[in-house]
């Protein structure tokens, strides 16, 4: 048996096997979800197509032949699971009022003083497990799903992108008519 494949390790839970993902198969499946994205044959209204999880296994399957990836479960348990904790660290930095986060390139993490995060993770529990642990993927990640995440700061309805064109269209003829 490889040593990779002794990395990769599965452990019995109450619902059935759960597989233990290893750094060098969360850098390919990111890496590889980002190539599709920008290649664009799998993207549908800013998403994946269903087809993309069967893509992204026989990419893997070239790459880490050891690592018996299947689509489902194993590509999409994983996928929501980064995508879940993308929307964490995203909404760290995307609220209102959490102006006060920074982001560490260098340690791939979430900083902020003390108070800062006790205060927010009074309310958003979920964040309290990136106060000391990295998230590489952050940017990747952010390139994949940001544009489906609306912010305070930068949503719009469609009437808001109406009058904006209307707008500069107005000022355009303006500056024509001078």
């Amino acid at each position: 048996m490889s040593g990779f494949s002794q990395l990769s390790a599965s452990s019995q839970n109450s619902r059935g096997i759960k597989r233990k993902w290893v750094p060098k198969e969360d850098i390919a499946l990111v890496a590889y979800m980002v190539d599709l994205y920008n290649v664009g044959t799998y993207n549908v209204d800013m998403r994946f197509k269903a087809s993309y999880l069967n893509e992204l296994e026989r990419m893997l399957e070239n790459f880490l032949p050891h690592a018996t990836l299947k689509a489902k479960p194993n590509l999409e348990s994983r996928i929501r699971t980064l995508k879940r904790d993308w929307a964490i660290v995203y909404d760290m930095f995307s609220g209102k009022y959490n102006s006060e986060f920074g982001w560490d390139k260098h340690r791939q993490m979430v900083v902020a003083k003390d108070a800062v995060w006790n205060s927010y993770i009074s309310s958003h529990k979920a964040a309290g497990q990136f106060r000391h642990r990295n998230f590489p993927y952050y940017d990747q990640l952010t390139s994949i799903y940001a544009k489906d995440q609306a912010t305070r700061k930068d949503a719009q309805t469609t009437v808001n992108i109406i009058d904006e064109i209307d707008a500069e269209d107005v000022a355009t003829a303006n500056n024509l008519e001078e």
